[in-house]
């Protein structure tokens, strides 16, 4: 079980982040580690935050999407206004996700074909030219 600080190397062996993403998050105000002179060290909530950083930044939220959900954590409601925000940002993102998908098999299809197109005349070329041979 970690203890009740991490370092930043133990951040970064953790969580497989480098020191400069951790010192950018520090510095969008998204991580407040404890200072000591040039040390950081990162709390439990620091933790969980930078959890919460990498997931959304995974399913592809913006920076300022994922501070204004951090934000309402502390809004006094165990949660449940950013549980809702979430959920409506998370349906969002699903239905974009989905359609970017769409569009990508779409283009996969067309391209396949074209390829497909491409192998057929270079296949009778090198059909005719053996024949003129």
């Amino acid at each position: 079980m970690p203890s009740e600080t991490m370092t930043i190397r133990q951040m970064c062996d953790t969580y497989e982040v480098t020191p400069r993403t951790l010192r950018f998050y520090e510095a969008k105000e998204l991580l407040a580690p404890i200072r000591q002179g040039q040390r950081r060290l990162f709390t439990k909530r620091d933790r969980a935050r930078l959890k919460l950083i990498l997931r959304g930044k995974r399913f592809g939220f913006s920076l300022e999407q994922i501070r204004q959900l951090l934000d309402l954590y502390d809004a006094g409601d165990q949660q449940h206004t950013q549980i809702m925000r979430t959920r409506e940002l998370a349906g969002e993102r699903l239905e974009d996700m989905i359609r970017q998908r769409s569009e990508l098999d779409e283009a996969i299809e067309e391209l396949r074909n074209q390829m497909e197109c491409a192998e057929k005349i270079l296949s009778a070329r090198e059909t005719s030219s053996h024949a003129a041979e």
